[in-house]
């Protein structure tokens, strides 16, 4: 059921148990017609890039057209990458540990702690750390692969909010966070508002 908070627990097998919110997303089946789009606030302040999920690609759970996101930072005035160095810590990527921020006015309605870390490279165990909030237009966000909850299921927030950081948790190959959208348990694609993204890199809150 949706708008559940659960903690982390262990099975017999040591293995974390599958929140329900989570696992009502497994119910997630593509539209056989027209996709719709979503507009959403920008999941960073700076710039980011995303990788896609083409329709019709075998889906585990929050999968369905999501879309993987990353951090472009640099140090000096050359290109814009996504990490320094090797890329071997995790605090060398630039997505590790920025703020994750909330993509609609709307609200809290779950929230999985993963406290794990993955080392870069390496991919762990489900489940990640997620949350998922709902509008209302009865569009629900999932991110995932995020960690250090600044909000509470319940509540209330506005886009652009501050909501969680990122992490590397979960089956992750390295710091990225890994966002879909649904309308109840159809999947929609996802477009990122570029005016708010300007307001946001300009220090101002989304418009």
């Amino acid at each position: 059921m949706l708008g559940l908070v659960i903690a982390l627990a262990l099975q017999s097998s040591g293995q974390p148990q599958m929140p329900a919110f989570i696992r009502e997303l497994q119910m997630a089946q593509e539209p056989q017609g027209e996709i719709e789009p979503v507009l959403l606030s920008p999941l960073f302040r700076g710039p980011f890039v995303c990788g896609e999920h083409p329709a019709g690609l075998p889906s585990v759970v929050g999968d369905a057209l999501g879309t993987d996101c990353q951090i472009l930072g640099r140090d000096d005035q050359s290109f814009r990458r996504l990490y320094r160095n090797e890329g071997r810590l995790n605090e060398d990527w630039y997505t590790f540990g920025a703020e994750v921020l909330a993509p609609f006015d709307g609200e809290v309605v779950g929230i999985f702690a993963n406290a794990m870390l993955n080392e870069p490279g390496t991919v762990g165990r489900p489940p990640a750390g997620v949350i998922l909030l709902r509008n209302s237009q009865g569009v629900s966000v999932f991110y995932a692969h995020v960690s250090d909850f600044a909000v509470a299921v319940g509540d209330r927030v506005h886009a652009g909010q501050m909501i969680a950081k990122v992490g590397n948790n979960g089956p992750s190959y390295a710091p990225h966070v890994h966002a879909g959208a649904y309308r109840g348990t159809t999947p929609l694609q996802i477009r990122w508002d570029q005016r708010a993204m300007m307001s946001l890199m300009r220090g101002a809150p989304p418009r």
